[in-house]
């Protein structure tokens, strides 16, 4: 199956510019704890709520600070075109459970996530990538920044 048939399309953007309360407005409107941030037609980030909490809150960082400061930069995605089996290993290997989509253009045309692929797949990989992803640790864990 390819990702284009299982992603969520409708996404909306943050700005870097914008603040983390704007940023977590949009998500509670959109009933999602991720937003890709993009700047001028590029995607430059992923933030999410646990971002919020975690690298701005907890940090003492008030609801005026910059999404841009706290959003991850390196910033993983998956093609529409590609495999949702190769997309899944993927996710294991590096621990994500959200991925945004792009078309071969490299724009930002969805999101997917674990909960699309169990939604859609019957095969197992759901399940093997999530046991990955759940371990503890990783390159996207809070207390590797």
């Amino acid at each position: 199956m390819k990702v284009s048939e299982v992603m969520t399309r409708d996404v909306r953007l943050a700005n870097p510019n914008e603040t983390i309360a704007d940023a977590a407005r949009i998500m509670a409107e959109i009933d999602a704890g991720i937003l890709p941030v993009g700047d001028q037609g590029r995607l430059v980030g992923m933030l999410t709520d646990r971002d919020i909490a975690v690298r701005a809150i907890a940090r003492g960082m008030g609801p005026g600070t910059r999404v841009g400061d706290v959003m991850t930069a390196e910033v993983r995605y998956c093609y529409d075109d590609q495999d949702t089996e190769e997309v899944c290993r993927n996710l294991a290997e590096h621990q994500i459970r959200r991925v945004p989509v792009v078309d071969r253009e490299k724009r930002l045309v969805g999101i997917l996530s674990l909960g699309d692929l169990a939604v859609s797949e019957s095969n197992g990989e759901t399940g093997a990538a999530l046991a990955a992803i759940s371990r503890p640790g990783g390159p996207h864990s809070q207390s590797a920044h």
